[in-house]
């Protein structure tokens, strides 16, 4: 098992690639804290990691607010006795539409849990993984950080961020052994989808669908599988990557 004895949070796992991550994550051996504002999708996706034998518990925390992200971090420590792995997966995003068309609520709502989630993460997670000798972040980015398309202006604006983000916390944080890294999957069979087709209609998936040199969308296990290794010791001496997962979108 490549990740036993080490206990891990993601984020937004109550359904989608986080759902994909906890449930991989568990079955290589991790304890899992399955985080998400939504706590029916928690506690499902945690019965079903226990159900298959695996080692998990829900907390309810919106990434958004500072002290609720530290009584998450509290929670890992005390529930499972520590933390080796952060995984910040919890992301909204704008339907597709100009961006003129986006008001400033939704522009907040998007900078708020996309990158000052990471802000509030980082400041909770970082001094327990310094006491314990290091650790792996891994950051959920998204192809449109690298290859923006229109209709979707600020989302891609906040995962640029994050890709930015990812490489400044890597170089920082080097001395204190906590690798980071990021993956950009390309879209995917998850709640998000409709949101960036704009319609989620056969027509728009198979215009979709033909962008993709492999021919498909995403899968919560494309992404899990990445992350998985990146959170691994096989990639001990990996950090400030943003890998595209994206069946060659981005080429």
């Amino acid at each position: 098992m490549r990740l036993e004895g080490k206990t891990a949070i993601i984020t937004g796992s109550g359904s989608g690639f986080g759902e994909g991550i906890a449930k991989t994550f568990a079955r290589e051996g991790a304890a899992v804290v399955v985080n998400d504002v939504n706590a029916e999708g928690g506690a499902r996706v945690v019965s079903e990691i226990v159900a298959q034998g695996g080692t998990a518990s829900f907390f309810k925390a919106d990434v958004t607010k500072a002290a609720e992200v530290q009584a998450l971090i509290d929670h890992a420590v005390a529930a499972h006795g520590g933390l080796e792995i952060l995984v910040n997966n919890a992301g909204v995003a704008h339907k597709r539409k100009s961006m003129l068309e986006v008001d400033e609520d939704e522009l907040d709502r998007i900078l708020a849990v996309n990158v000052k989630g990471l802000f509030h993460t980082a400041n909770a997670a970082i001094p327990v993984m310094r006491k314990a000798g290091g650790g792996a972040i891994i950051n959920i980015a998204s192809t449109a950080a690298v290859r923006p398309r229109p209709g979707l202006t600020w989302y891609n604006a906040s995962k640029g961020a994050v890709t930015t983000l990812t490489k400044s916390m890597a170089v920082e944080l080097a001395e204190d052994n906590i690798r980071v890294n990021a993956v950009n999957p390309v879209a995917g069979e998850t709640p998000l989808l409709p949101t960036f087709l704009g319609e989620d209609t056969p027509e728009n998936r198979e215009a979709f669908r033909q962008t993709v040199p492999l021919g498909r969308f995403s899968t919560p296990q494309d992404v899990a599988n990445a992350v998985l290794f990146l959170a691994s010791s096989e990639a001990s001496l990996i950090t400030g990557v943003c890998m595209e997962i994206d069946g060659g979108r981005c080429i």
